[in-house]
Formats: C-alpha cells, sequence, structure tokens
C-alpha cells in the first residue's frame, strides 16, 4: 500500500513538472512571437508551483520570467522592472547554490541590458519631472548591479529635486556607508575636423588620438562628491527639523577634512539659522583663514558684527572685502550704514537727555559726533562704484 502511495507521489509530481515545463515553453514561445502580454500570462500559470520544483526547472523558469519582464520594461511597462531584476536575480541564487551555470553567463548580459534600460528609462521620468519613479528607477539599478555606486548618487539627487527628502537622506546615508566618492577622470580629445570637444572612454580617445583624427588630449579630473553629499544630508535633516542630526553630518565630515572651507561655510550658515551667530563668526574665521582671499567671507562675518553692533570689527571686514574686490557694490553700501546706524545709536541717548549745563554740553558732544558719523556715512556711499546705466 505504501509503495502504491509513494508511486502515485512520484507520478503526481511528474505531471506537475510537465505542466510547468509547458508553461514554460508557452512562455517562450509567445515571447520569440513577439506577444509578451501572451508570455506573462504562461509564465505566471506556474508561479503557484514553481516553489516545488526541481533547481533546474526553477532556474529556467525564473530565466524566462525574467525576459518576459524584462521584455515587458523595454516596452514601455515601467512596473516590469522590478520583477524582472527579481527573477534575474533568482537565477544567479538558485544556479550558485546548486554549482551549475546553465543560464548564469545570460542571465548577466540581460541584466547588464536591463539596468541600462532602466537608467534609460529614469533619465526620462526625470525630464518629465517624475523625480520620485526615476529615483526609485535608479536605486534599483544600483541593487541590480552594486558596482555602479554612481546609480545610487543620482538616485539620491533625484530625490532630493522632488522634495522626497527621507527618501533621499535613506540613499545618503547608504552613500556614506559604502564610502562613495564620486571623483574621477573625464577624457577629452578636439576633433580636427570640426573643432569640436568630445568626452570619451579612455580606450576610445587614445585610439582616435593615434589615428590622428582627433588632438589634444586632456584628462579632466572630476572633484569628489562626499562634501556635497554630507551637505545635502545635513540640509535635509534641517529641513526635516532635525538640527542636531545635521550638526552631527558636519562635525563628521569636517573630522575627515578639516580644510574644506564649504563644508566651515554650511556648518556655520546652520549655526546662523539656530540664531549662534558668535558661532558663525567663529566658523567663518575659520573658513577666512583658509581662504583669505575670498571677499564674500569677510563681508559674510562684516554682516555679523554690524547686526550685533560691532561697527569697527564690521569696518575691518567691509574694508578688507573691498580691498578684495574694489566692485563689491554691497560691502561699500554696509560699509557706508555702519556709520549711519552708528550715528542712530547716539540719538537715543540724545533725546534721552535733560536741560541741565552738562546734559546740554553732552548733547553738542554727541551731535557733533552724530553728524561727522553720517557725512563719513555719506562719504564712503559716494565713493562706492557707480552703476552704468
Amino acid at each position: 500500500m505504501k509503495t502504491k502511495i509513494s508511486i502515485i507521489a512520484a507520478m503526481s509530481f511528474a505531471m506537475i513538472g510537465f505542466a510547468q515545463k509547458n508553461e514554460i515553453k508557452d512562455a517562450e514561445k509567445a515571447l520569440k512571437d513577439g506577444d509578451a502580454a501572451a508570455a506573462k500570462t504562461s509564465i505566471e500559470a506556474a508561479m503557484g508551483s514553481i516553489a516545488g520544483a526541481d533547481e533546474k526547472i526553477q532556474a529556467q523558469y525564473y530565466y524566462t520570467r525574467g525576459k518576459v519582464y524584462a521584455d515587458l520594461a523595454k516596452k514601455g511597462d515601467g512596473s516590469a522592472f522590478e520583477p524582472a531584476a527579481n527573477s534575474f536575480q533568482k537565477v544567479l541564487d538558485i544556479e550558485e547554490k546548486s554549482g551549475k551555470s546553465k543560464y548564469t553567463d545570460e542571465t548577466k548580459q540581460y541584466i547588464a541590458s536591463l539596468t541600462a534600460d532602466l537608467v534609460n528609462s529614469a533619465v526620462s521620468d526625470n525630464e518629465k519631472k517624475d523625480f520620485e519613479t526615476a529615483a526609485d528607477k535608479l536605486y534599483m539599478s544600483y541593487k541590480i548591479s552594486p558596482k555602479d555606486t554612481s546609480y545610487l548618487y543620482y538616485a539620491a539627487s533625484s530625490a532630493v529635486n522632488g522634495g522626497h527628502y527621507e527618501k533621499a537622506l535613506k540613499y545618503y546615508n547608504e552613500l556614506q556607508e559604502i564610502g562613495y566618492d564620486g571623483s574621477g577622470v573625464v577624457y577629452k580629445a578636439t576633433d580636427v575636423e570640426s573643432g569640436e570637444v568630445v568626452t570619451m572612454d579612455k580606450v576610445q580617445r587614445d585610439l582616435m588620438i593615434k589615428c590622428g583624427s582627433y588632438k589634444d588630449p586632456v584628462d579632466e579630473k572630476t572633484p569628489s562628491k562626499k562634501a556635497e553629499i554630507v551637505k545635502n544630508t545635513a540640509l535635509i535633516y534641517t529641513q526635516l527639523g532635525q538640527d542636531d542630526k545635521a550638526l552631527e553630518a558636519y562635525k563628521a565630515a569636517r573630522a575627515n577634512d578639516p580644510e574644506d572651507v564649504n563644508l566651515i561655510l554650511n556648518e556655520a550658515n546652520l549655526y546662523f539659522k539656530l540664531g549662534d551667530k558668535d558661532k558663525f563668526k567663529e566658523l567663518m574665521a575659520e573658513a577666512i583663514a583658509l581662504a583669505p582671499d575670498n571677499p564674500d567671507l569677510h563681508y559674510n562675518v562684516g554682516v555679523i558684527n554690524m547686526e550685533q553692533g560691532n561697527f569697527e570689527e564690521a569696518r575691518a571686514s567691509y574694508k578688507k572685502a573691498i580691498e578684495l574686490n574694489p566692485g563689491y557694490t554691497n560691502a561699500f553700501l554696509n560699509l557706508s550704514t555702519t556709520y549711519v546706524n552708528e550715528g542712530n545709536t547716539l540719538i537715543d541717548e540724545m533725546n534721552s537727555l535733560g536741560n541741565s549745563r552738562a546734559d546740554i554740553a553732552r548733547y553738542d558732544e554727541l551731535k557733533t559726533k552724530k553728524d561727522e558719523l553720517f557725512t563719513q556715512g555719506a562719504n564712503i556711499h559716494g565713493r562706492g562704484p557707480k552703476n552704468k546705466s
């Protein structure tokens, strides 16, 4: 009796396997005929029983399913990318586990093609301002091809452009975890015939130079994106009202790159937003020490000192900005304003004085000083760069 039951069970599994093979063959035939919809119907019909199939059939099933959904994706079905990617990954996992590689090489080729289609589709989504969909596709591209870390970077950028800050934050944190740098080299050369500068990969560029059709090769280094990633991470934390985490992000970044002026400026701006003007000035002083010839840095320190009523310090900063950039209109205007503002502070004291001889003497003293300050302000304003009509 037990033998009979075993025979029946074996026959049942054989029938299931036979049915699966037929459905897979039907899907392959429909795909070959260009009917991706029919192929999808056939391949999904086998989904319910595929878990019980042997590894050989499972690999064939997921390989075919991946091809079906990849074809649908290529024809414009954006929802087909993910099942295609998942199916192809299943093939690799199954064959790696079993030690067989019947479909592995072709699957890797399909994955490369699918990744390219995903990226192109994401570019189209970005152009249509569908930033979240673009971000999802670029992130999927990265998960399919983890060596292409730039896809993760562009996924974060798309999420930021769409205002999807929590998603962007997830991607930026992942970039930092994998140590993404983003720097590289762009290879350029000039077309001898047209004079146009063209960007190519290095092998192609060097070949064109040898052929004589291009000249003047240039290896242009692209800067690291680490500072930008940390800055955006901190800005997102700020956007989400998580200023403490933003400050932590800047602290960690500056520990790795203490002489990055942009990081210092962004941290300073965050302290400014938080109302800590003294810390802002402290950080700006650090930035000036690293970039003493930057007139904007001196100007910004002048603005804070002027707000705090430190008129002499403000003037020193504005004068330095003007020395570095004689056409700095705002520095001239603000330098003039320091004299006017200081003069205005004297008016309050003048108005508070009484009619005693001492008060009258003090009033005259303050008035003389005020008038001198106003005159100095007017003279500075008159020396500023003139607008051209």
